[in-house]
């Protein structure tokens, strides 16, 4: 399958990168080499396969859920360049 150069600027535009001259030549190089991988994986017959909800048959053994206190909250604001009596203060991150 041919990745137009539109596709590639979408894509771009969607994960917020830039792609200028041979960088974009070879993203749409890799892109189609990933698809063409994808197709290949279309041939697989899996036609009697059942579905796997889990890749073994371990069972995860979590510890007991218990609440307690490790770091304070002084002790986690001790190190912190500006704070504001119980809060970390960070820059206003504002995203268009």
């Amino acid at each position: 399958m041919k990745i137009e150069e539109s596709t590639i600027d979408h894509i771009a535009h969607l994960a917020r990168l830039e792609f200028e001259g041979d960088k974009k030549v070879e993203i749409g190089e890799d892109l189609e080499r990933i698809i063409s991988f994808m197709d290949k994986l279309q041939e697989v017959d899996t036609e009697n396969v059942e579905p796997l909800v889990f890749m073994t048959n371990e069972i995860n053994r979590l510890r007991e859920d218990v609440a307690k206190v490790t770091v304070t909250q002084e002790q986690a604001l001790k190190n912190a360049p500006k704070r504001d009596s119980d809060y970390f203060r960070i820059p206003k991150v504002l995203i268009k």
